[in-house]
């Protein structure tokens, strides 16, 4: 028997209410006033309350393979966070841990380390050494050579033909492409030179569109290739790897219906329908996120307290065999086969998704590359 109706209405979809919660929506029935409270309470709620959803579902994705995709397909869901929700947050919290770096994201809000002077002035010194060094040495062999004593090419060997950067500036010369200064050689073709420096040298100027599609020679012209490879110059070799990382997250999402259609194949005869490998994925994904949030973490741990870096090297071993492991474990319990026959599919399956990967990565490449 149902209880009786109290006279109010749902304030989310107008249902008469005869209890706490809402028989249509679910919503509770509570005061359309809401109070700070009530707000972090619905954001953090679930991540402090030890019997909630989130760790519910944490646990057996880290240490009951398969088990979180089994359950959901058997009808076992509320008592687990949805799949997709999931696997949004911890790849969120994984790349915020992994690549964001306050020095260097918000550097502009921290103080400057004071340099001490004496460290200043030891450099100062090393430098006004090592540059009255080269020139004596250079003297000396200019003179030798002046006596004919050594051959010119012995000074050219040397490296010390020509004046240092205090010298050159004194006197005016400049370096120039012919005589060794930093300008790139003329290119024979569309090339990318990353230096140590992180910057960029692109060459545009001799590459030929011939043998390329109509569709690409209208869009590989020289005057677009030459504004792209100014981009990439300005950019450098940090910006076209930060444009990479921005995409990844997105490469990552466009894998995963591929994958679940390599499992399709896999398990044509299982009856199963093309969403229930999706999810396996899905979930498997998770897995991967939070296990090397899990990871990184200890490493930072170890680094602050000072134990030795050999012990951050153990969880890196125990992820690279765990993962294979995981996966393997997840197959037999969802699918349900025997241990050859998954082992078989296992390694067709690893061998797609390293393929898939890298071609992600490859195209990852591209749109940072034309984008940068």
């Amino acid at each position: 028997m149902s209880a009786p109706e109290t006279g109010e209405l749902c304030l989310n979809c107008g249902t008469p209410l005869a209890g706490q919660y809402c028989g249509k929506c679910g919503q509770r029935a509570t005061s359309r006033f809401i109070s700070l409270w009530q707000l972090l309470t619905d954001a953090f709620g679930d991540l402090f309350e030890l019997d909630s959803r989130l760790w519910r579902t944490l646990v057996p994705l880290l240490v009951r393979p398969g088990q979180l995709t089994r359950d959901y397909l058997e009808g076992r869901r509320a008592r687990y966070m949805p799949p997709f929700r999931m696997y949004l947050v911890l790849s969120l919290i994984f790349f915020v841990v992994a690549f964001f770096d306050p020095e260097r994201n918000l550097g502009i809000l921290l103080e400057e380390e004071p340099v001490a002077e004496e460290e200043a002035a030891t450099q100062a010194a090393e430098d006004a050494r090592s540059a009255e060094g080269e020139k004596r040495a250079r003297e000396v062999l200019e003179e030798l050579v002046d006596e004919g004593i050594v051959d010119e090419s012995a000074l050219r060997r040397s490296g010390l033909d020509e004046p240092g950067p205090e010298e050159a500036e004194d006197t005016g010369d400049e370096k120039t492409p012919s005589d060794g200064g930093a300008e790139p050689a003329a290119s024979d073709g569309f090339n990318i030179q990353i230096t140590d420096e992180a910057k960029i040298n692109c060459g545009s100027r001799e590459f030929s569109t011939e043998g390329l599609s109509p569709w690409l020679q209208r869009r590989l012209t020289p005057d677009r290739l030459d504004r792209l490879c100014d981009r990439w110059e300005v950019a450098g070799a940090d910006g076209l790897a930060q444009a990479m990382l921005d995409r990844v997250p997105a490469g990552l999402i466009l894998l995963l219906p591929v994958m679940a259609l390599v499992l399709k194949l896999l398990y044509l005869l299982s009856g199963r329908y093309y969403v229930e490998h999706l999810l396996f994925f899905v979930h498997f994904h998770a897995f991967v996120f939070l296990l090397l949030t899990l990871q990184i973490l200890w490493a930072r741990l170890i680094g602050l307290v000072g134990v030795s870096e050999a012990i951050a090297v153990i969880p890196i071993v125990a992820t690279s065999l765990y993962v294979p492991a995981y996966l393997f474990k997840a197959m037999r319990r969802v699918y349900g086969q025997s241990k050859f026959i998954t082992f078989l599919k296992f390694l067709v399956l690893t061998i797609g998704y390293a393929l898939g990967f890298s071609v992600m990565l490859l195209g990852v490449l591209f749109l940072a590359a034309v984008s940068v």
